[in-house]
């Protein structure tokens, strides 16, 4: 059931600041997370009633790609947080974004799929509207789902909880932040190039999906050192998307493999042959554009290591 706050602006409800908060480059890494969580609770709020409609794919994903970002803001900074409050903030942070997961992870599936039988003759376009039948379904219990925690006081009691660190005043410290964030950022990226030099020569699926994620952990720690170091962690930033991306790609092939191949068991033995042929197509492209990631990530990771030596 819908609460009473929905109908009203979400920014006044949470109590945020009425200008955003901004950290000058040589201020303490407390004070560079409060404007971090300033921007990303912003462009939550900013995105919510996008997501709740839900005609626009990409308001879910800015929704979930802020609070991803707000977590591994508050995972990196973790030495110099008071966890009486970063940590319980970055468990509800993890709850809200396991209910904003499945949408979005079927949104890229079904679009993907849709895009992928679009030049299919008519038939076989037929078939495959069979095939991803059941996504869609799966798709609608999703966003059931979804709406129920996006209209939940425990949301926003979080989102609340946000604002109250936006709004506080950091403790004064004698760290030098710009030497911690620079450590912060290179901590990261030494742990990515140690799992990276302990992959064999073919790396797993699984492996290089967990490369992928050990990536935006180094690109979200380089974004809350952005301020205080400008132009050599843009570069980073920017050769962690690109890594990202790429590895992304793979792993996107790899799940569409994985539920074409799974929604076609799902058919048992009343499959017909043009959904089982229309089947095979899918995982056969998808297999191709795994190996063209496959042959371009370790270039990606090479440019990412440049700009990490610049940093």
């Amino acid at each position: 059931m819908a609460s009473s706050w929905q109908h009203r602006d979400l920014a006044d409800v949470v109590d945020l600041p009425a200008e955003p908060v901004v950290a000058e480059a040589q201020a303490s890494i407390a004070e560079h997370v409060r404007a971090g969580l300033d921007t990303r609770l912003r462009a939550l709020i900013a995105h919510d009633p996008g997501t709740r409609l839900g005609t626009d794919p990409e308001e879910l994903h800015q929704m979930r790609v802020s609070v991803r970002r707000m977590r591994a803001m508050l995972r990196a900074a973790r030495p110099f947080l008071d966890h009486g409050w970063s940590e319980p903030l970055r468990a509800e942070l993890g709850w809200l974004g396991r209910a904003l997961g499945p949408v979005r992870d079927l949104d890229v599936l079904l679009d993907r799929l849709r895009e992928e039988s679009a030049d299919l003759p008519e038939g076989e376009r037929a078939a495959a509207a069979r095939l991803i039948s059941g996504l869609e379904a799966e798709h609608g219990a999703a966003r059931i789902e979804l709406l129920t925690a996006l209209g939940s006081d425990r949301y926003l009691d979080l989102l609340r909880a946000v604002a109250t660190a936006v709004r506080s005043t950091p403790e004064e410290s004698d760290v030098d932040s710009a030497r911690e964030l620079r450590a912060l950022v290179l901590g990261e990226f030494r742990k990515l190039r140690k799992a990276v030099a302990r992959l064999p020569e073919s790396p797993a699926d699984p492996d290089l999906h967990a490369l992928r994620i050990q990536g935006k952990r180094v690109r979200y720690t380089a974004e809350l050192a952005q301020p205080a170091f400008g132009k050599p962690v843009q570069q980073l930033i920017r050769a962690t998307r690109r890594f990202q991306d790429v590895l992304g790609e793979h792993q996107d092939a790899c799940v569409a493999e994985e539920r074409v191949r799974a929604l076609l068991h799902d058919f048992g033995d009343e499959v017909d042959a043009a959904v089982a042929f229309v089947a095979g197509r899918l995982v056969e492209r998808e297999q191709t554009r795994k190996a063209e990631r496959r042959a371009q990530w370790w270039e990606t990771w090479e440019a990412l290591t440049s700009a990490a030596e610049a940093v």
